[in-house]
């Protein structure tokens, strides 16, 4: 999946088909089509979604979106829409809207749009304003504490920086750290196979099923995912997201493969960084790959569950890197970006969620007492 501009012309083949396919293709065009700017998406090299943006001074309204029958449900909509409110925050507009089909009501809301005004009828179609506002505080941002389990030979260990000589077990029974996590109302679990990362191939997923399958909780897990079969195994244990690092570089196309296939909001991108560039093989190789290109191709390609952690931080409880995060935020606003590794106590909890990240994973301050679970309540 690639999204880029297209010509308002280039639009209207696509809009006429979905959304008028009884009209002429002069027919389906919109007033001021010259003055707006065009997206499409493309899924290998065809044109497979249409959107026009039209940009005021405080809000912007697109029209027209439209998605072959043949790709709808895959998340090209979901994608384009979020390349549209990267644009309008860089823009500084503060309201996104539409008119949308009644029949679409129920899709615009699951991604945050709200009714506005009643319902009008235009053509024979019933339509219904809906809005998106972009101009909260980002200190309201919806944020998500994210408590990191990471298993060793079944159990809960913590690593220094990575390293497998330099761990600390925590407890025996991961389901019994996942379930105290529960009861203070945490909802978001990051479970790590350690063993599987240093196997290539997913190893402790019985962890998973049990934690899956006893908890409520919304769990990503990683580690080992090398192949499709990896990738199975990890969501029919119940997972909801696949945590995907080294692929993602080693590996673009397969990677991107499946995000088409599974869905972006299935897939956990973890970019991780040591001196703004990117590292790999369990942090013992670094790239020339700037991070801010790694994830510019990935989320040009659909992807917007992202996560980052800085190695020279992880495991040594020294506060977080704030400067790199506040950069990736800024320069993509569209994502939902969690920020990892390095979280000391809550005071830093409270910096990340300040510079607009979705979430933090949070492990060795919690199982080393800097950061109690009393602390953790007031940001659930």
């Amino acid at each position: 999946m690639n999204i880029r501009k297209i010509s308002a012309e280039d639009t209207l083949q696509l809009r006429r088909d979905v959304l008028y396919p009884n009209e002429s293709l002069a027919a389906v065009k919109v007033d001021h089509d010259e003055d707006g700017l065009h997206f499409g998406v493309f899924d290998n090299g065809e044109l497979v979604t249409v959107v026009s943006l039209f940009l005021g001074r405080d809000s912007a309204q697109f029209r027209k979106l439209a998605t072959a029958p043949a790709a709808q449900g895959k998340g090209f909509g979901k994608a384009i829409l979020a390349h549209l409110v990267a644009i309008c925050k860089k823009e500084k507009i503060k309201l996104l809207w539409c008119n949308a089909r009644d029949t679409a009501e129920t899709f615009y809301d699951r991604l945050g749009y709200t009714t506005k005004g009643d319902y009008f009828i235009k053509g024979g179609i019933t339509f219904i304003r809906m809005e998106l506002p972009l101009d909260q505080d980002m200190t309201t941002k919806k944020f998500e504490i994210i408590p990191a389990i990471d298993i060793i030979d079944g159990k809960c260990v913590r690593l220094t920086q990575g390293d497998y000589s330099q761990q600390k077990i925590y407890n025996e029974h991961p389901l019994e750290v996942a379930k105290e996590f529960e009861a203070i109302g945490v909802r978001r679990l990051h479970l790590v196979d350690l063993d599987g990362a240093k196997k290539g191939a997913v190893v402790n997923w019985k962890v998973l099923e049990s934690i899956a399958g006893k908890t409520g909780l919304v769990t990503d897990f990683g580690g080992g995912i090398k192949t499709g079969k990896d990738l199975d195994i990890v969501f029919e244990s119940g997972a909801a997201l696949a945590t995907i690092g080294s692929v993602a570089v080693k590996q673009p196309e397969l990677f991107f493969s499946w995000v088409k296939q599974y869905g972006a909001d299935k897939i956990f991108l973890g970019a991780d960084v040591k001196e703004e560039k990117i590292a790999v093989g369990g942090w013992l190789e670094t790239t020339e790959l700037s991070v801010f290109d790694f994830l510019e191709s990935n989320i040009a390609q659909g992807v917007t569950n992202i996560f980052c952690t800085d190695i020279a931080k992880d495991g040594l409880l020294q506060g977080p890197s704030i400067d790199l995060y506040k950069k990736i935020i800024e320069r993509f606003p569209g994502i939902n970006f969690v920020a990892s590794g390095g979280v000391s106590n809550i005071e830093d909890v409270a910096a990340l969620q300040e510079i607009g990240c979705s979430g933090a994973i949070i492990g060795k301050a919690i199982y080393e007492g800097n950061i109690s679970m009393e602390a953790l309540k007031t940001f659930l």
